[in-house]
């Protein structure tokens, strides 16, 4: 149950992709679970190894485990491009896993909730963190300030650009619109 609750939840929050490594699961129930159906619109990875494990360029594998090295989730500034792994229900990241992670955090509870729980946690700590929401208020019978509208800048072309560049140099060259004869350039003998 706890997987398709995974598979769900990152369905949800807009994840790009799913993975597994070695997994152990009741598929009927994983499907019975995912009432999202995600299959059908996000990629499903299973791996049966740590060394099988492969991750788009540039994403960062992020570990979810209570250790004392792991920086708390409230502290963590969360990669632009990452995928997030956790533990089975009732063991741990193996060391080899740890390893293999860019960074470990943890979310500070008394204890270990279920691994779907735990994953919902962290995907709504990575929603809020990108501050796409308004600040909440001061208090609680305070109503939260809008958004400001945003403002897109001017198009940008590749042309005007090399145009400012081109009368830039030029400026800095004496502005004579002449180009200087090198040293090195040949001449005719």
């Amino acid at each position: 149950m706890n997987l398709g609750n995974l598979i769900r939840s990152t369905h949800s929050f807009g994840g790009s992709f799913f993975f597994t490594i070695a997994p152990v699961f009741n598929a009927r129930q994983v499907k019975n679970a995912d009432t999202s159906d995600a299959a059908k619109t996000m990629p499903l990875y299973t791996y049966d190894s740590v060394d099988e494990l492969m991750l788009p360029r540039g994403c960062s594998l992020v570990g979810v485990e209570l250790t004392d090295e792991a920086i708390a989730l409230p502290s963590f500034r969360h990669p632009a491009a990452a995928a997030y792994v956790l533990g089975p229900e009732r063991g741990s990241l193996s060391p080899e896993l740890q390893e293999a992670c860019d960074h470990i955090v943890k979310i500070p509870m008394k204890f270990c909730v279920n691994v779907g729980t735990a994953g919902a946690i962290l995907m709504y700590d990575r929603l809020i963190s990108y501050g796409r929401f308004p600040a909440r208020p001061v208090h609680s019978r305070a109503a939260p300030e809008p958004l400001p509208e945003h403002v897109q800048g001017g198009q940008v072309l590749r042309k005007k650009r090399r145009e400012a560049a081109e009368q830039a140099q030029q400026a800095q060259s004496g502005g004579s619109g002449q180009a200087e004869r090198s040293d090195t350039e040949c001449s005719d003998d």
